[in-house]
């Protein structure tokens, strides 16, 4: 009886720390959100649910972070690149910038599918701009399935528009 006790006391202890299947952070929940507008948007829904009904446009960040630092938003805008190793992170292009958005997920909680590209989807969480390191440039380069050359090429930090997502609606075609 004490060896079936400290096996279910080791189990509780340890399974917390266990790591997450990336199968299991990928799986999305099919919603749909009512806009403040009226509009229905349905889709695989990733991370949190989106709680803000008021959806803006990349553009409209963009020119929010001019005047400040970061902006807790909710944003619709066209996938341009997925991660093709895990779906960890995505970048986001508008057609007002020629500069992409990354996108990661809070605190790693979740992937998106690494099909994707080309679709729109609505995010949820905080923009913001940030130098990331060439290190950093360079493991995106090399998750995005870039050549050997194409990762040597990448030498100086880039400052780049970011988005730490919280939740993301992969909206239905």
């Amino acid at each position: 009886m004490k060896f079936a006790l400290k096996l279910a006391l080791a189990i509780f202890i340890i399974l917390p720390f266990t790591p997450v299947n990336s199968q299991d952070v990928m799986k999305g929940e099919q919603k749909t959100i009512k806009t403040k507008t009226g509009e229905k948007l349905s889709g695989q829904n990733y991370g949190d649910k989106i709680h803000n009904k008021s959806i803006v446009g990349m553009e409209d960040v963009l020119v929010a972070l001019k005047a400040g630092e970061e902006v807790e938003t909710t944003m619709k805008a066209r996938v341009s690149e997925v991660c093709q190793v895990k779906g960890c992170w995505m970048t986001l292009e508008s057609d007002a910038s020629s500069e992409p958005m990354v996108v990661k997920f809070k605190d790693y909680g979740f992937f998106v599918p690494k099909d994707i590209t080309g679709r729109e989807v609505i995010i949820e969480g905080k923009a913001f701009k940030e130098v990331t390191p060439v290190e950093e440039l360079r493991h995106y380069a090399e998750d995005a399935g870039k050549s050997k050359d194409e990762i040597a090429a990448i030498t100086q930090p880039k400052e780049e528009l970011k988005f730490m997502a919280t939740g993301v609606l992969v909206l239905d075609k």
